[in-house]
């Protein structure tokens, strides 16, 4: 190996680093807010990309009959929710806005010139289409069953994630897919070509991550969800809601998911069910981090980017065995480290 193929194995350790650390920030958010390890977030990453390219090719994606169906048993249990209630029966205003927005969304897609469009507003249109689908899952399978064991909370997440790969067969097909490039640029450093794409995936990276610190840190509703994650009980003493902490965060994760996918789409073929690895490998990461610490995940998914790289430079069969094997010596750290304390019911 010389210093040209390192900085090439750099380099991609770099890009898929970053996709990696936003999505452990995201498995990390959503655990310590919600107690539930999101299995489906892999899902978004696919559902974006193959969203993406199905309207750079100009198809009318049935992503929106899908956000559509979801509104509508949504809006159902809004409303025998309502119907329910000790003070009468009273229509809840988000039910129509929401009813509305998902067949705005439909109409869009429907009757818009989507290979025509701008590269950002295909962004803008995919991100509206898959953020909104964060909230519902909560709503429909995790809300109901918000306050059971941990045990019980990982079960169902394995069992949305195995729904959502056959959605995404019936959605998208069994082809995968690959998107146009932000740009087609080139930068030039030393011996080593940097393509615009991979700089466009580390700055993006990054200033989610920013974005992400400054809302924790200096945003009300941050506040409120750092407040959730550190003691669920004392927050909604306080008169905060843990179902709209928890419809916060999965909306952010699905946020994240979703523009991962549109980053890395440009730099591999993505198909409908290779989330589920991409989000693993976020998960080690967030393993890394013991599940607690922002900065520790993000430098533990960093990690795992470079060490996957190099991998594939010197024992490319067992990447994927060597990438996982890296949470054992952490897993048995911590084992070592931490005093057992039975879960507060």
């Amino acid at each position: 190996m010389n210093l040209q193929i390192a900085m090439l194995l750099g380099q991609d350790g770099v890009t898929n680093g970053a996709i990696y650390a936003l999505l452990a920030l995201s498995i990390l958010l959503v655990f310590t807010v919600t107690r539930i390890l999101l299995i489906p977030l892999g899902e978004f990453v696919t559902f974006g990309a193959l969203t993406m390219a199905a309207i750079q090719a100009g198809h009318p994606t049935a992503l929106a009959w899908l956000l559509l169906a979801l509104t509508v048993v949504d809006c159902s249990l809004d409303l025998i929710d309502a119907a329910r209630a000790s003070t009468g029966f009273r229509l809840p205003r988000r039910v129509p806005i929401k009813l509305a927005y998902a067949l705005i969304m439909v109409a869009l897609v429907r009757s818009l010139p989507l290979a025509d469009l701008q590269m950002g507003l295909q962004t803008l249109l995919t991100l509206a289409l898959l953020v909104p689908l964060g909230p519902q899952m909560y709503r429909l399978f995790f809300q109901p069953i918000a306050g059971a064991h941990a045990l019980v909370l990982l079960i169902v997440s394995i069992a949305v994630h195995v729904a959502m790969v056959g959605v995404g067969l019936l959605l998208f097909g069994p082809e995968g897919a690959q998107t146009r490039p932000f740009s087609d640029a080139f930068l030039e450093i030393g011996p080593v070509m940097l393509k615009s794409q991979t700089l466009w995936v580390i700055v993006v990276s990054l200033t989610a991550i920013i974005a992400l610190f400054l809302f924790f840190e200096r945003s009300l509703y941050g506040k409120a969800l750092r407040a959730t994650a550190v003691n669920r009980m004392g927050a909604r003493l306080m008169g905060i809601s843990p179902t709209l902490a928890g419809k916060a965060t999965f909306a952010l994760a699905a946020f994240i998911g979703t523009l991962s996918g549109i980053l890395i789409a440009p730099i591999t073929t993505l198909y409908f069910d290779s989330g589920f690895i991409i989000s693993l490998k976020g998960f080690v990461g967030a393993i890394i981090g013991g599940l607690v610490s922002y900065p520790l995940a993000a430098i533990g998914a960093l990690v795992v980017g470079l060490v996957e790289a190099f991998s594939m430079f010197w024992a490319s069969t067992y990447k994927e065995v060597i990438v996982f094997t890296l949470i054992i010596p952490f897993l048995l750290w911590r084992s070592l480290t931490s005093r057992h304390v039975e879960e507060d019911e």
